[in-house]
């Protein structure tokens, strides 16, 4: 997938190709208490297939005969360097950059499977972008979705659970981090379901607005 990465006041096309899509969840204390779930003592780790990814723009096909699909608004992470095993204090520095994802969810087979790779795993229900940001601090960034219009995250980065030199320290103790693999580092309190008509839109400061139509799954 090409997408515009900002580098030094100019912008260069990056073409992304994750060897994984490492997703995490509950890592909001609100979100975790909508969820009626408890802190989790250590980041719970997920993946997504990387067919599920889609552009900025890209129609989300929600399937039918689920009563929830879910929009996530999440801070996604895209490494830059190889790197296994990293420290917290060196973490950061195998970041290319930050970018905006949308970590569509079936809250039905969520928690029919009691694991998430069906739930989260679709076609299109990885939306990311618009571009990849250098440089940015993720310790206290706004993240609001909206649907139609209407605000329905609206939180910062600052009530994450476990941030995200943790996060990427975490990660690379099991698996060895690839350049353009994304860590989507967990979404706020307001999830709520998509329909067919709807334009979700998920905007990170510093960043921009993924904005994406839903339309019925052919």
């Amino acid at each position: 997938m090409l997408i515009p990465v900002e580098r030094s006041g100019s912008v260069e096309t990056f073409d992304l190709v994750p060897s994984k899509i490492i997703g995490i969840g509950q890592n909001y204390r609100a979100h975790a208490i909508e969820m009626g779930k408890g802190l989790p003592e250590e980041p719970l780790m997920f993946l997504k297939p990387r067919s599920a990814l889609i552009a900025d723009g890209a129609a989300i096909a929600r399937p039918a005969g689920f009563e929830r699909v879910d929009y996530e608004g999440e801070l996604g992470v895209v490494i830059g360097t190889r790197a296994s095993r990293v420290s917290k204090d060196d973490a950061l520095k195998i970041v290319l950059g930050y970018t905006c994802v949308n970590d569509v969810t079936v809250r039905d087979l969520q928690k029919k499977d009691g694991q998430w790779a069906r739930a989260k795993g679709f076609d299109t229900f990885c939306p990311l972008g618009p571009r990849i940001v250098p440089g940015l601090d993720p310790r206290n960034l706004r993240i609001t979705t909206r649907v139609n219009g209407a605000v329905k995250q609206d939180s910062s980065t600052s009530d994450l659970i476990f941030d995200v030199a943790t996060l990427i320290s975490f990660c690379s103790q099991y698996m060895t981090l690839e350049p353009g693999d994304v860590i989507s580092t967990g979404t706020p309190a307001g999830v709520g379901n998509l329909s067919p008509g709807d334009v979700c839109e998920i905007e990170i400061e510093g960043i921009g607005v993924l904005s994406n139509p839903v339309i019925a799954r052919p």
